[in-house]
């Protein structure tokens, strides 16, 4: 009693204290309620007036000058929270209560797979409306800031107006109101994040714990004795759950549901029936067509594997939506007849993927690039491992549903693994037999297409799967074999398709742009595309095919070790949208917005210049330079612009382009002028492209193709296969010769002599002509003859033609000096090889020639002999020396005697002698 008593004087007096520290709070709440919106400053000369001016004790009324007083400014009253803030507040506190109900189910001792799957689904739109929050209030933070700014702080010293401290109020009451819910809806867009790795968590270790839970193993005696156990409990239970089939037929067995299911197994019957025998002509595949295009190969495939394939599926699922509407079949057996049917429209598929991709007995259509043999045995052996997985499953789902004993499931699952790789294993070795046997019957081992296709890193590959299959139910681990084997025959199925949908993808997309199609010439006649544009349209769409295609095989494949694909989208979508990396937040689509800003005002800068320099300078009095540099300058300052869209929707703004232009110029200053030159130039080259990759150009002794441009330095080949790296600074600085700049058509000159004798312009109309006649000459300008001399014996022309190429200059120059000698030969306008066509004209010798005759007339007729000159250079020359003799004789008295002693060369002798 006394123990009772003081307990409860306790509670009363614990009472007592609560009730009066509540009335205290409720007396004080509204004075600091008033005050609450207003700062601190304007709050202390109410508190000093409060503690100068004390109430009176004992109900005395307060001194004059005391009630004289002034009174303290009101407070100004909390400004209300805006109703569009409030709808906001509302909407986060919903998901809030959401977020929590969510991690308070996947935080229990047994969470399944279910419960998992259930807080998972609808995350995503979560965190898409808290980010939609989130950028919806940051530009109104930013603006209430920016507002409360402009008002600044309270002054230190002097009073302001009690409007502006309402309204400083208000505002900082506005960015908390914003900033509060801006955070609120930042944290819960955390601890969705959480939650969401929480549960891909939980997943994944559920998924590794059963994958590899060992269970008993195959090998162990004990194993088979509680096998042999357990059966005749399972043959019980089995004949149970046939009498209750039987019972269930016999209560829902009405007329209508009898003939629901009879319609549904003979449309099964029909489409399995016409799958056989029709689908096979429908395919037109025509066994005497011996060299089908390529495209008509994968158009039959496609034909064979969809007639092969839909029919079988469409007669399964006829058959177990029957068994579902009319209830003729325990609920616990539906699962063993979709497996079952399930299994059957699974072997359907892979005979249909094998006839269509090996032909076995149409090799002329035959897609995959296999032998005859090979096409044989992987047939049989993927219908034996489609069987073998079919009963395997099916076992498995019999057992589960008559609720078989572990031992006995353990058992199945080990056998049905075993035998499958068992199957593998002979279809492997069968494989290497036929290797071994080509090998032997044709000598030197030349690489076939069986054991081409079927040998080396993918044999070896199959080898290792069997052999961990065989090991793994041998050792315990059971689940993870028959994981390993669905695995195995799923990846197949998918790297199968996937092969046939890329080689589609290439031949009828990417041939369709490709070749002279029907499509192509549309394309060309009604867009302007050119054959090349179409050529690069065909790559690029060929290319983003095939990698989606590998995505979304990849996606595929990993589904089963439990890799989600919401995941793998929401990884996605967060690395496209934005993803955080330190305190820089990185989007590839800000990123490709950015860049596409780039692009589209460089396009309408370039729009820009060819309108100034086509259509308004042209029609100004300014001169070709001044047009020039003002087009110029338009194009850098268009960019300029362009290029600051970009950085500022990108976040950059101009102080950090300052901060690193000042780095810039500090590299600068300590010896990078060299390397910031070249790389500036480099610049300049790749934007204004005066020397593009593949020109022809000639810088100083170096003449060459450009093969490389970089930021650095150029690559420029010569003719004889050397490399010269050429810095862009001197490129830029010094004097480089494009030889194919405006276009690459060149010009090739050819210097000819012909005779004097000859017409000139028949001449330069036969070298025209030769010129004209030449295919790499362009037509128009037209080749052209300029008479550049006129000379003694020969008339000197130059023939000028324009090639097509510059890369073509030396060789139209040597066709052309053949084609030109062969058509002035032919009409004689050279003169032909040989001395006759050298001539000797020898000018001033007449002082020499009567020099000769004075010394014959005075030595006689034998020194005039001695010294004439020789018969084949004697022409009249001769004669006139013979008249001058002629003519001293007639007064000369001695002349008759030297004509006697000239008569006899004996007298000649004797007289030198």
């Amino acid at each position: 009693m006394l123990r009772r008593s003081l307990l409860s004087r306790f509670r009363h007096r614990i009472l007592g204290t609560a009730l009066i520290a509540t009335l205290a709070a409720t007396a004080v709440l509204p004075n600091a309620a008033s005050g609450q919106g207003s700062p601190p400053a304007a709050q202390a000369p109410a508190a000093k007036q409060q503690n100068a001016a004390p109430p009176p004790a004992n109900g005395q009324p307060a001194p004059a000058n005391e009630q004289a007083a002034p009174a303290a400014k009101p407070a100004a009253p909390k400004a209300p929270v805006s109703e569009a803030l409030q709808t906001l507040r509302d909407r986060l506190d919903t998901i809030k209560d959401d977020l929590e109900a969510r991690e308070k189910a996947i935080t229990g001792p047994n969470v399944g797979a279910g419960d998992l799957i259930r807080a998972r689904d609808g995350l995503d739109p979560l965190a898409d409306r808290l980010r939609s929050v989130i950028d919806l209030l940051g530009p109104r933070l930013e603006a209430a800031r920016e507002r409360l700014t402009q008002i600044g702080p309270k002054p230190k010293e002097g009073e302001e107006s009690e409007e502006v401290a309402r309204e400083r109020a208000e505002r900082e009451q506005a960015v908390n109101d914003i900033d509060g819910t801006q955070r609120l809806a930042k944290s819960l867009l955390v601890q969705s994040d959480q939650i969401v790795d929480q549960i891909s968590n939980r997943r994944r270790a559920a998924f590794t714990r059963g994958l590899f839970e060992r269970s008993s193993s195959l090998l162990t005696p004990d194993l088979w004795m509680r096998v042999g156990a357990d059966i005749p409990r399972d043959i019980s239970s089995l004949k149970s759950g046939f009498d209750d089939t039987v019972s269930l037929f016999r209560r829902n067995g009405s007329l209508w549901n009898l003939l629901i299911l009879g319609l549904a197994l003979g449309l099964s019957v029909a489409l399995y029936f016409g799958r056989r025998n029709i689908a096979p002509a429908l395919g037109r595949r025509d066994i005497n067509v011996t060299a089908p295009s390529r495209r008509a190969k994968l158009l039959g495939a496609w034909r064979v594997l969809l007639l092969g394939t839909l029919p079988a599926l469409a007669g399964s699922y006829a058959v177990y939506y029957a068994l579902d509407v009319t209830e003729l079949l325990p609920a616990r057996f539906l699962p063993v007849a979709s497996t079952i049917l399930g299994g059957i429209a699974f072997i359907a598929f892979v005979e249909a993927m094998a006839d269509a991709l090996l032909a076995v007995n149409k090799p002329a259509w035959r897609p995959a690039p296999v032998s005859d043999a090979a096409a044989w045995r992987i047939t049989a052996l993927a219908v034996s491992i489609a069987v073998v997985i079919t009963v395997s499953k099916s076992t498995e789902a019999l057992n589960s549903a008559i609720y078989a004993a572990l031992p006995i499931s353990i058992a199945t699952r080990g056998v049905g693994a075993i035998t499958a790789a068992l199957l593998l294993a002979i279809g492997l070795h069968r494989f290497a037999d036929t290797a071994e046997k080509e090998e032997e019957c044709f000598g030197p081992y030349v690489g076939t297409e069986t054991s081409s296709n079927i040998g080396g890193p993918l044999r070896l590959l199959g080898w290792v799967a069997v052999a961990v299959i065989a090991v793994a139910p041998l050792v315990g681990y059971v689940a993870f074999s028959a994981f390993l084997v669905d695995q195995l025959i799923w990846t197949a199925s998918i790297l199968v398709l996937l092969w046939l949908l890329v080689v589609s993808a290439d031949v009828l997309i990417g041939g369709s742009l490709c070749e002279d199609t029907r499509i192509a010439t549309t394309l060309q006649a009604n867009t302007g595309l050119r054959k090349r544009s179409l050529n690069q349209i065909a790559v690029l769409t060929t290319g983003f095919a095939r990698v989606l295609l590998i995505a979304v095989a990849a996606l595929l494949a990993l589904a089963p070790w439990g890799l989600d694909s919401t995941d793998i989208f929401s990884s996605v979508r967060t690395a496209f949208f934005g993803f955080k990396v330190g305190d820089v937040t990185i989007s590839l689509s800000a990123i490709a917005f950015g860049v596409s800003i780039l692009v589209v005002g460089v396009f309408i800068t370039r729009g820009i210049q060819r309108w100034l320099e086509n259509t308004y300078l042209p029609a100004t009095d300014l001169d070709a330079g001044l047009r020039n540099s003002i087009s110029t300058v338009a194009g850098y300052v268009g960019f300029l612009l362009a290029l600051a869209l970009a950085f500022s929707y990108l976040g950059l703004s101009l102080e950090k382009l300052t901060i690193v232009a000042g780095a810039l110029s500090v590299g600068i200053g300590f010896g990078l002028q060299s390397i910031v030159n070249n790389f500036v130039s480099g610049l300049l080259l790749l934007w204004e492209r005066p020397i593009r990759v593949g020109d022809q150009v000639l810088i100083g002794d170096s003449e060459g193709i450009v093969k490389r441009i970089s930021v650095r330095s150029t690559e420029i080949q010569t003719f004889d296969r050397s490399a010269v790296i050429v810095p862009n600074s001197n490129l830029i600085s010094g004097i480089v010769k494009n030889r194919v700049r405006g276009d690459r058509t060149g010009r090739v000159i050819i210097s000819v002599s012909v005779l004097r004798s000859k017409d000139p312009v028949e001449a330069a109309e036969m070298m025209v002509a030769c010129a004209k006649a030449h295919p790499d000459v362009l037509k128009e300008p037209a080749p052209r003859v300029v008479f550049k001399k006129i000379g003694d014996p020969f008339l000197e022309f130059e023939l000028i033609a324009m090639v097509v190429d510059v890369n073509l200059s030396q060789k139209v120059q040597s066709d052309l000096n053949f084609s030109v000698f062969k058509a002035l030969a032919d009409a004689e306008f050279i003169p032909p090889m040989g001395p006759a066509s050298s001539f000797i004209t020898v000018q001033g010798l007449e002082p020499v020639r009567d020099a000769l005759g004075q010394i014959a007339h005075a030595v006689g007729s034998p020194a005039a002999h001695v010294i004439a000159p020789p018969a084949a250079a004697r022409s009249e020359s001769e004669e006139k020396v013979s008249a001058g003799a002629d003519e001293a004789s007639s007064t000369d008295p001695r002349e008759p005697a030297r004509r006697s002693g000239s008569a006899s060369p004996d007298g000649n002798l004797r007289r030198h002698g």
